[in-house]
């Protein structure tokens, strides 16, 4: 199935046997993707050589740093993605946390790992902004 096939069901479709597949396969396309890249990382990480110059170590050492970095963004991505895919197994994908309100088929193509639909979202947002003012 194509997104724009996806898109064009029926609400009454709305994460049906059909569509669950769509996003388990969406999810497990991105999860090895992003494994790969986690693995180029790991790989280059394990490749680096020290320099005794030090303004070359300098440099070598803030390039781990931001590998560390983006490392540690992508491997909570994949928690997330893992966690998305339990949520398919139990048919629970697709609705939102907080209300019980489906999330949407636009939402989830743009952020597959989405636990909460636009309106819980905002709320969330929200009250985070009044935290940080307070």
């Amino acid at each position: 199935m194509t997104e724009e096939q996806l898109l064009d069901m029926p609400d009454a479709c709305y994460m049906d046997a059909a569509q669950l597949e769509f996003f388990r396969c969406l999810l497990l396309a991105q999860r090895g993707q992003l494994q790969q890249r986690i693995d180029a990382e790991m790989q280059l990480m394990r490749e680096f050589e020290p320099s005794s110059d030090p303004s070359d170590l300098g440099t070598l050492e803030e390039q781990r740093h931001w590998q560390l970095r983006l490392l540690e963004r992508e491997k909570k991505l994949l928690d997330k993605i893992d966690e998305a895919l339990e949520r398919v197994a139990r048919g629970e994908y697709g609705w939102c946390r907080e209300t019980g309100e489906p999330i949407g088929l636009r939402r989830l193509l743009l952020r597959s790992t989405a636990t909460l639909c636009i309106e819980a979202k905002e709320r969330q947002e929200r009250l985070e902004q009044h935290m940080r003012e307070s």
